[in-house]
């Protein structure tokens, strides 16, 4: 994939840091608050839940909390300082992240407490998959580091070992409170498994029947976890939104073959590119159903009670009617 850029902002973030960054942090961390700034929905829900009932006792920061796609997302001064102070920091560390390192390495709490999804123990993290008639991405010439699948929190089961990363961090910042984020993580956890468990009935019997995507294909960890195949138009990371012929083609024939009567697209998609696969299938009335790959999450809509169990609960829903 073609390197991202940090943009001017960012640039300007890091020049001013060193200088002030401590000063800045101090005046909006309010009276001395525990500080906890996450940049994705799923670990901002996670973080809310071990907190319990001392969230309100927390400055807890959701950085794309506008509803900023991660792979687009590029923070602001104002965040970078927000980083730079704060006791704990939740991220993801894929290639969408890469200005992390700079603000890590300019931080000046040097006590932070530092959760990376991507490097969570027990965590095994995928290298992206280019599957046969998916769109390869352009490349730059240059030999480049494996890049790994970021969508980590689309499998429930990396959901329970991140959110016990988090709760370990979370203890470590806050002795004083660390039995009772013990204790809340071991109660999310049971919610957790009983998610897991709501997958596995639904996807019974249709482990041989592919899951086929007209869009991205961010949730690999998800159909890995439960033995579903797959077929899609681009890998998850991917910034291409054209689909050429060849791709429709492969992905209408494969419709066809498998009789699937479900096209999947992800949130915010416009649909064109599975309504041109269902155009060039056979029987051509085949449906299209959303599943949310929980990146453009917003405040709003967590404030509405959008949380990461609900949210994978819908997508439950809607792989078993497909699956049918």
């Amino acid at each position: 994939m073609i390197k991202r850029f940090a943009n001017i902002m960012v640039c300007a973030a890091m020049l001013g840091l060193t200088a002030c960054g401590s000063a800045v942090s101090a005046a909006e961390n309010d009276e001395g608050k525990l500080s906890v700034v996450c940049t994705t929905f799923p670990g901002y829900d996670w973080t809310g839940e071990i907190l319990g009932s001392h969230r309100e006792e927390v400055q807890l920061t959701y950085l794309l909390d506008n509803g900023a796609d991660l792979h687009n997302y590029q923070p602001s001064a104002a965040d970078m300082v927000k980083i730079s102070g704060c006791d704990v920091f939740v991220y993801v560390g894929g290639e969408s992240e890469h200005w992390v390192a700079d603000a890590l390495k300019e931080a000046s709490n040097k006590d932070m407490q530092v959760v990376k999804m991507l490097d969570v123990p027990g965590l095994d993290a995928k290298e992206e998959e280019v599957k046969e008639g998916m769109e390869a991405e352009e490349e730059d010439g240059e030999e480049e580091e494996p890049e790994y699948d970021e969508h980590v929190w689309l499998s429930v089961k990396n959901a329970e070992m991140i959110s016990g990363s988090i709760a370990d961090a979370l203890a470590a910042a806050d002795p004083d409170n660390s039995a009772d984020y013990k204790a809340n993580y071991e109660s999310y956890k049971a919610k957790l498994a009983e998610l897991d468990e709501k997958f596995t009935a639904a996807v019974e019997g249709a482990q041989n029947k592919p899951v086929i995507f007209g869009d991205r294909f961010p949730f690999r960890y998800l159909c890995d976890d439960y033995g579903l195949d797959y077929y899609a138009a681009f890998v998850g990371c991917s910034a291409e939104t054209e689909a050429s012929f060849e791709t429709v083609a492969f992905l209408a024939e494969k419709v066809d073959e498998t009789g699937t009567d479900t096209l999947f697209t992800i949130e915010n998609s416009d649909g064109k590119i599975a309504q041109a696969i269902i155009s060039n299938t056979e029987k051509k009335d085949q449906k299209t159903a959303v599943l949310n790959s929980l990146q453009s999450v917003d405040a709003e809509d967590a404030d509405n009670g959008a949380s990461y169990i609900t949210l994978m609960e819908q997508n439950c829903e809607t792989l078993k009617e497909a699956l049918k």
